[in-house]
């Protein structure tokens, strides 16, 4: 054999080298771009609630609680703030007489932000938000102050923004519902929220159930939750919330249900 023909061989060899790692370097790359274009089929959308970031005041006194009368406010949780007949010419809560309780989403315009007595106690006063109600004045805590030391968690309580601005991105049947106080299935614990207001989750074993039950004022419901969305939803007793009593100064302060 010539060594001229020995190197068309090798050519020849070598070209057919290339080719293979070549076409084995397409293939590597299209299955790498199917699995990831199936990823990526697969992911679950993100979720925009998670990117809602509500403003909050931090108020850490009364003159800075009283900004909540600068723009209208919102109750986050409805069917658990009590609120109270207010006396605007004595200053003073009836905390005697339960007026209602502020209702999911309620819209408030807050008038003045004072300091009352606080029953039971001598040494701490209740901060109360000021409201007016078909004609009437009314008023809730939002916080305590004892010896000069305030608690106020008007931030836990409120919004201060609009919720249907902040959460603009929910369909229009699900804001149709809400404002008709309504749950359906599909539907996700926040907007079940601010439809038939705070609940009280039940222990699951499963991270992908949870059960949810709702005083709806006095009408109350069980949700149970598959995978974030309500997939069954029941009328019946809440004994599980009877002791749940919120706006009778036995609490430091609210907590959050969801």
């Amino acid at each position: 054999m010539t060594s001229e023909r020995k190197k068309r061989i090798q050519i020849v060899l070598l070209a057919a080298i290339v080719l293979a790692a070549g076409r084995a370097a397409y293939i590597l790359y299209q299955r790498q771009a199917e699995k990831a274009e199936q990823a990526k089929r697969q992911a679950p959308p993100l979720n925009a609630d998670y990117y809602v970031m509500p403003k909050k005041l931090h108020a850490y006194d009364l003159k800075s609680a009283k900004e909540l009368t600068q723009q209208p406010v919102w109750a986050k949780e409805g069917y658990r703030y009590t609120y109270y007949p207010y006396d605007r010419a004595k200053h003073r809560s009836d905390f005697s007489h339960e007026a209602g309780l502020l209702l999911p989403i309620e819209r408030l315009e807050i008038k003045d932000v004072v300091t009352d007595v606080s029953p039971g106690s001598r040494d701490q006063r209740q901060v109360m938000a000021v409201f007016e109600k078909d004609g009437k004045s009314y008023s809730f805590p939002i916080g305590s102050v004892k010896g000069g030391n305030y608690q106020i968690y008007s931030d836990e309580m409120l919004y201060i923004q609009d919720p249907h601005e902040l959460y603009k991105h929910w369909p229009a049947e699900v804001w149709q519902s809400i404002e008709k106080h309504e749950v359906k299935a599909g539907m996700n614990e926040i907007q079940a929220d601010f439809a038939i207001g705070m609940g009280v989750p039940q222990r699951s074993d499963d991270p992908s159930v949870k059960t949810v039950q709702y005083p709806n004022g006095g009408n109350p419901l069980t949700i149970t939750y598959r995978n974030g969305k309500a997939a069954e939803i029941k009328a019946g007793s809440s004994a599980a919330m009877d002791h749940f009593k919120i706006g009778d100064f036995s609490f430091a302060g609210p907590c959050s249900s969801t």
